[in-house]
């Protein structure tokens, strides 16, 4: 709501993550209306594309048919292009799984033509995935990562289930390059 995206810049949050995920999952979906409060807020967005931890599994199949409704959705919600659009590998993905991550994330990535690419996983996923794809962005999680930090990250997460403002988040450190946006353009 504005309420909560005006008490989270108020405290000094610059960015929000939020789920770009088509309107079956309305429960978590970035809508434009919250883009705009975001973006009222005097903050920036990042969009991350998620339906289920392990989808990467599904490899250029489940890519393909995640970047075309990332893309509606992206569209749907006045995201520029020139931005990032995260995919998610929420999961202890192992060596086994990469080349089916890899497919999916280049199904993916044909599919959102106009916008960049993004990884979200482990140190293990993301590094493999930067050396796989590219000029792909970095957004790397604590989990699974076994300490190890990754000098390739456009996003870093660091904490979960924290509450700021009195609204439950996930802590992330943005640096430069991670495509973020908001409803101006700028």
């Amino acid at each position: 709501t504005a309420a909560t995206a005006q008490a989270l810049a108020a405290v000094g949050y610059r960015v929000a993550a939020r789920y770009l995920v088509p309107e079956r999952y309305a429960w978590k979906r970035l809508t434009r209306a919250e883009a705009d409060a975001i973006t009222a807020a005097g903050m920036q967005i990042i969009s991350v594309f998620e339906t289920t931890a392990d989808r990467p599994k599904g490899g250029a199949t489940a890519g393909q048919t995640d970047g075309r409704e990332a893309l509606a959705e992206a569209q749907s919600i006045g995201q520029p292009a020139g931005s990032a659009i995260y995919f998610a590998v929420d999961w202890d993905a192992q060596p086994a799984d990469y080349d089916a991550i890899e497919a999916y994330f280049w199904a993916a990535a044909a599919e959102i033509k106009g916008f960049v690419i993004g990884v979200y996983g482990s140190f293990a996923v993301v590094e493999e995935m930067a050396r796989r794809i590219p000029g792909i962005r970095i957004w790397q999680t604590y989990a699974w990562s076994r300490g190890r930090n990754s000098d390739k990250a456009h996003l870093y997460q660091y904490q979960n289930g924290v509450k700021v403002a009195g609204h439950p988040v996930d802590l992330n450190e943005v640096y430069d390059g991670a495509g973020a946006w908001n409803t101006r353009g700028e």
